[in-house]
């Protein structure tokens, strides 16, 4: 444990928000982390990678923070916050905005993590704590008074900015569709993701769902193999989602879990393009498109070949009719959702 200059004393009155990492979720520490969020009425906002450490539809969560996000975080925590405690947070540049110094300006930091590598790393604290995540905050918990009841904090709504809505109006057929995935799935699904940026924005993790986003180096066609993978060691519904130029690199994998007889369900997004690439030359390069746009094989005939279901969806009627008809269970499903390849997400991608 050390100590920087003394934190302010528990009689003064703190806007203090948790941000909480993956490090949470190593830790099995998701019901220590909500129980002090609810004892204590703090916020909580996430990295990507522990998104869902919190229930995100919980009065709580503020959301994921990074620069493919477009929840409230960032703009609470700059505006509204002076005591930030992070949990198991390595605050690395997509987190923290490519090390935003204007994140944590004026603001007191508490830091908790087992790894003590990990500890002022990036910052410097006001309290750094090595140890277990889930046993420290359980004797913390043991040492606080019951909340006593009380009105609910007036959180700003999840992607309720103008940025949000300008993303939501380019892409309404993804967000009705992972709304509709979250209405089905109130819990007990996995997802495995190399898109990163609609479910991290369309889809609020419950308590009871688990979230792994390709965030590293953000591999393309990780998510196919990975899926196949967990679903062999976990009987829950699993869900593969990716762009169709990461699918390219990896669609010959659908054969392993045809072979294993591997329940699985694709989210493949169609704009027969590399997004992220076309987005940086539009945003950044004046419309200069080179070697981004491709052209895709027929999708419907592709998964008759593997001998699996197939389902197009180009508008919103037909997300129904895949939630109607599609058995998310037992069966290995490729659902093509078809995108304009000059919408864009309209973060950037540098400052």
């Amino acid at each position: 444990l050390s100590c920087r200059p003394p934190l302010p004393k528990m009689c003064v009155e703190v806007s203090p928000v948790i941000i909480a990492g993956y490090g949470c979720i190593r830790a099995n520490a998701r019901d220590e982390v909500t129980r002090l969020s609810e004892r204590l009425r703090i916020p909580v906002t996430t990295s990507l990678k522990a998104k869902g450490v919190i229930d995100e539809q919980s009065p709580w969560s503020l959301g994921s923070l990074g620069v493919t996000s477009y929840s409230d975080a960032c703009r609470y925590i700059r505006e509204e916050a002076d005591l930030l405690l992070f949990l198991g947070a390595g605050f690395n540049e997509r987190t923290s905005y490519l090390w935003d110094r204007e994140l944590m300006d004026d603001k007191r930091i508490i830091q908790i993590d087992n790894d003590e590598l990990q500890l002022e790393k990036v910052f410097r604290a006001d309290l750094a704590v090595c140890g277990d995540i889930r046993k420290v905050l359980g004797d913390l918990l043991q040492r606080l008074p019951e909340a006593e009841p009380e009105e609910r904090p007036a959180l700003p709504r999840q992607n309720d900015n103008e940025d949000a809505r300008i993303f939501r109006s380019r892409f309404p057929l993804v967000e009705t569709f992972f709304s509709r995935l979250q209405q089905s799935f109130p819990e007990g699904i996995q997802i495995f993701d190399d898109n990163i940026i609609f479910a991290q924005n369309f889809f609020r993790v419950s308590a009871g769902n688990h979230y792994y986003p390709n965030s590293g180096i953000s591999s393309l066609g990780q998510a196919l193999p990975a899926a196949i993978g967990a679903r062999f060691t976990n009987q829950r519904p699993t869900f593969a989602i990716l762009g169709d130029g990461g699918f390219q690199m990896c669609c010959m994998e659908i054969m392993t879990a045809v072979n294993y007889r591997v329940p699985l369900n694709i989210v493949l997004f169609n704009n027969a393009t590399m997004g992220l690439i076309r987005k940086n030359q539009a945003q950044q390069y004046h419309d200069r498109f080179i070697n981004c746009d491709f052209i895709n094989p027929d999708y419907a005939l592709l998964a008759r070949s593997f001998g699996i279901a197939h389902h197009c969806i180009r508008e919103e009627a037909d997300i129904e009719q895949v939630f109607a008809q599609t058995d998310f269970h037992a069966g290995i499903n490729l659902i093509e959702i078809m995108i304009d390849k000059n919408s864009f997400p309209n973060y950037l991608s540098r400052r």
